[in-house]
């Protein structure tokens, strides 16, 4: 391996997590938050925002356009100022290509400010297929114009662009943020029906009636935009990442510890919850946060199918599977949102856990890739014995899982490519040094 020093842990493992962290605002709202001030005529305010890389990508391309970026009065506060936007330089934009998918999501604000946008190639972690072009298939039938480039896509708008209907083949969290964030200045109304309703939506959803848009959201995924002649600005405090919650709340399963995660909130994680129950992990819920420990004794295998929201959401996955490797029994995984999810178990097993993935589906709900030959399925076998040893990060959940396999394992990991994980866990080896963790740089 060629890493910097800087970019590898040497974890040392078997002794439980113990203590209590914060985690602030989501990465998967804080960074469409932030876009949406593009919106805005007027200054917006957004709080709890956590120090993570897609935070500082999104920074970087807001500043690039115009928009003053600043830290607020209090700690992880910013203030946004679209009151400039003007368009940025190919070459500058193309510099923040391949480090977030964020930049696609800039396409509707844009339009509606410049009547023009840049896209560049597109980054993000390699889970499976999250294709683009229904993106731009979208913003077609707002009445965009698309003409692809050698270096990226070039997006016109000759008039104002106009309300639609849109049905969307799959509930993808991504394209609703995209048709939000077109919809809300158009002229017209715009109905998307399969909408994804995870409470990160919902919350983008919040940001923008703040500023003025007029959203509903029927209990039948369907969301209806009426477009308004323009928008102001907002102060929010974003809703905090249940998805970095969980993954602490499987690291504490994982080493038999106990970790109490300050800012966590059983409204949106009430799935994760009940699952986690279930393997036999224990929970406790309060006013400031919820602790989560491993109550002694064997833990439960399951049967567990991902889904989309309110179902058991993909990103929490990963993490729980580490825990699953200690349960007593067989444990079956489906896995029906990304198609290369269940790739970092390889490593698992070299570590010492038996893991075996099949194309079938095992289980019951309707899924996209049965017939896709795709290895998305899961049978773990436990309790096994996990060992240290050398660990390629893969993606973030992955890169997550790793960490927490090299800390319940006997002996000591190499972890490489751990910047990775700062895309969106907020210094976590702070986190790791506040429980107990005992690891180092090379």
């Amino acid at each position: 391996m060629t890493d910097s020093p800087a970019d590898v842990l040497l974890v040392h493992g078997g002794a439980p997590l113990e203590g209590e962290l914060r985690v602030r605002g989501a990465k998967n709202l804080v960074p469409k938050a932030m876009v949406a001030a593009l919106l805005g005529g007027e200054p917006s305010r957004l709080r709890n925002v956590p120090d993570i890389r897609d935070v500082r990508v999104v920074r970087g391309l807001l500043q690039l356009h115009g928009v003053t970026v600043r830290t607020g009065d209090e700690d992880g506060e910013l203030v946004l100022d679209p009151s400039h936007v003007e368009s940025a330089n190919v070459a500058d934009i193309d510099a923040h290509a391949g480090s977030s998918r964020i930049p696609i999501l800039f396409c509707g604000p844009l339009l509606h400010r410049l009547g023009h946008a840049f896209i560049p190639g597109l980054g993000g972690c390699d889970i499976g297929g999250r294709p683009v072009d229904f993106h731009f298939d979208v913003l077609r039938k707002f009445g965009a114009t698309i003409e692809k480039r050698a270096d990226g896509q070039y997006l016109e708008a000759p008039q104002r662009l106009r309300g639609t209907k849109i049905r969307l083949p799959y509930p993808s969290v991504g394209s609703t943020e995209q048709v939000l964030l077109t919809a809300v200045l158009a002229d017209g109304v715009t109905e998307l029906s399969n909408a994804a309703v995870e409470p990160e939506i919902e919350d983008l959803i919040c940001v923008l009636q703040k500023m003025g848009a007029i959203i509903s959201l029927d209990t039948d995924r369907t969301i209806r935009i009426t477009g308004v002649d323009k928008l102001g600005g907002y102060t929010h405090r974003a809703l905090p990442d249940r998805l970095e919650a969980a993954s602490w709340a499987s690291a504490a399963l994982a080493t038999e510890g106990s970790v109490f995660v300050r800012g966590a909130e059983q409204r949106s994680m009430i799935t994760f919850l009940n699952t986690y129950r279930k393997v036999g992990g224990a929970f406790e819920i309060g006013d400031e946060g919820i602790r989560f420990w491993h109550p002694g004794g064997p833990l439960n295998a399951i049967a567990l199918e991902t889904d989309v929201h309110p179902g058991f959401q993909t990103d929490w996955q990963q993490p729980l599977v580490v825990a699953l490797t200690q349960a007593s029994g067989l444990s079956i995984v489906h896995e029906t949102v990304y198609e290369s999810r269940l790739g970092f178990t390889s490593a698992l097993n070299q570590m010492g856990a038996h893991i075996q993935l099949y194309r079938e589906c095992l289980g019951g709900m309707p899924c996209r890739f049965g017939q896709r030959n795709f290895l998305h399925s899961a049978v773990v076998s436990g309790p096994t014995k996990l060992q240290g040893t050398d660990l390629i990060i893969p993606d973030l959940r992955g890169g997550f899982s790793y960490l927490i396999a090299a800390l319940a394992a006997q002996g000591t990991s190499r972890v490489h490519g751990i910047d990775l994980i700062n895309r969106g866990y907020e210094n976590f080896q702070q986190k790791l040094v506040d429980l107990g963790a005992k690891f180092e740089h090379p």
